[in-house]
């Protein structure tokens, strides 16, 4: 796994995260030098000063100097115990600092012991090396726990406040590329969104009107399409009208020329209803949650009477899905008629749930004689028919259709062949709403 992110979005996160971090650290490493060091230097030097004055005479602790120890305490708050007094006025609840300590060492001339204690008052315990079974409490009235790591607080602050900051830009920054995203989606399956809004950066919305351009030269592309089709269509039926009914209306010498005429006439005509089913695909149709199970049970019950084959069920639990009822239903006509065009006596279809990918599915698999893989994939191209050996009848339209109207539900199309011999096609559909309508 990469952890380098691959969206604009996240990439923009993390260089904001990035560089305010290294800005934390610097910040962090500055102000402790030049500021909290300094201070803490001369907090430990005044101490040390104290320190030192309360030896200048070796006596100090004697019985003898307890009036001057009595006066020094009631001037400087500064208290003297030794190291039982020290365990019953509160020294098991102090922090040892090695930082303080060694600067205490320092300053004193010798190993000094400094801890600190936070609650109602703020003390530090100095353990002098002039008197080691003692220990000395400096009061520090001014700081208290609150205050005793502002500079930590400051920086978590700012750089929870700083990240938030910059996950809004980042948003408002890609969000005209995540509907640029859509809308590309849409175009690709066939549909024509609203022209987007050109707002953002300067380079966004350059791209913006340029794919607003695009959309609109292939929507004007696809409605010239349409009525080009729509006229050929009309001008192709016309004069097949007129030719099946010349050819009804000749003499019953002739019937059997007559038959031939019709039959031409009528495959014509389902061949020009692909042309069109192909280019319209029902991009009108609606998109709704439906029970996929009902739908290919509908198209079985409605097979035409005419049809030899014998097709069976084997249908599992599917949950709902996205789908445009009508196209997926003529997806199921189109397998199934290849199916009887092509099988021998029966064909099976079977659908499923697939939990890891969340897609529901559905196939159609006949016992015919199958078609080579190195031609499977060419099979979903215009106008390309299957091997010989499937007998190579029909306009090539029809794996072309299913494979327009599974990709305009972002689905999956796969061909193969079966081990006891005939084609199976599987249809992978996903669960949740990847069209629009």
């Amino acid at each position: 796994m990469k952890l380098f992110p691959k969206s604009a979005f996240a990439r923009t996160v993390g260089l904001l995260a990035l560089v305010l971090l290294l800005n934390q650290i610097v910040s962090y490493l500055m102000v402790s030098n030049y500021v909290v060091k300094p201070s803490i230097e001369q907090m430990s030097q005044l101490v040390a000063k104290q320190i030192r004055t309360m030896f200048i005479s070796d006596r100090v602790l004697s019985s003898q100097n307890e009036s001057l120890a009595v006066a020094f305490y009631n001037a400087t708050g500064i208290r003297v115990f030794s190291d039982e007094q020290a365990e019953v006025e509160g020294l098991e609840k102090t922090t040892y600092y090695g930082y303080l300590s060694s600067l205490m060492s320092k300053h004193l001339n010798g190993p000094a012991e400094v801890r600190v204690s936070q609650g109602q008052a703020f003390f530090i315990w100095v353990k002098p090396p002039q008197a080691p079974r003692y220990w000395v409490r400096v009061p520090l009235e001014s700081l208290h726990s609150g205050e005793f790591s502002p500079l930590v607080i400051y920086l978590v602050v700012i750089g929870v406040l700083s990240v938030l900051g910059g996950i809004l830009f980042a948003n408002w920054l890609n969000r005209p590329l995540k509907a640029l995203e859509n809308a590309a989606q849409q175009v690709g399956r066939g549909e024509f969104p609203e022209q987007l809004s050109e707002k953002g950066a300067s380079e966004i919305m350059s791209v913006t009107k340029a794919f607003n351009q695009m959309s609109r030269g292939i929507k004007e592309l696809e409605n010239d399409r349409n009525l080009l089709m729509a006229g050929v269509s009309h001008d192709l039926r016309t004069p097949l009208t007129r030719i099946r009914l010349a050819a009804e209306m000749m003499p019953e010498s002739e019937d059997y020329l007559a038959r031939g005429i019709v039959e031409d006439v009528d495959d014509m005509n389902d061949i020009i209803d692909q042309f069109i089913d192909y280019v319209r695909l029902d991009q009108q149709e609606k998109a709704s949650r439906e029970s996929l199970n009902e739908l290919l049970e509908q198209t079985l019950a409605n097979l035409p009477d005419s049809w030899e084959k014998t097709f069976s069920a084997d249908l599992g639990d599917c949950p709902l899905v996205w789908v445009r009822p009508l196209s997926i239903k003529r997806v199921v006509v189109n397998l199934l008629e290849n199916a009887e065009r092509y099988g021998r006596s029966r064909a099976c279809v079977r659908s499923g749930y697939d939990k890891q990918s969340k897609t529901v599915w559905f196939s159609v698999a006949d016992d015919g004689p199958g078609i080579p893989e190195e031609q499977q994939q060419s099979l979903f191209q215009p106008f390309t028919q299957g091997d010989k050996a499937r007998g190579g009848v029909g306009s090539g339209l029809g794996l072309a259709i299913i494979k327009r109207i599974v990709d305009r539900h972002n689905g999956r199309i796969t061909l193969r062949n079966q081990d006891e011999g005939g084609l199976c096609v599987r249809i992978d559909l996903p669960l949740r709403k990847a069209l629009s309508g």
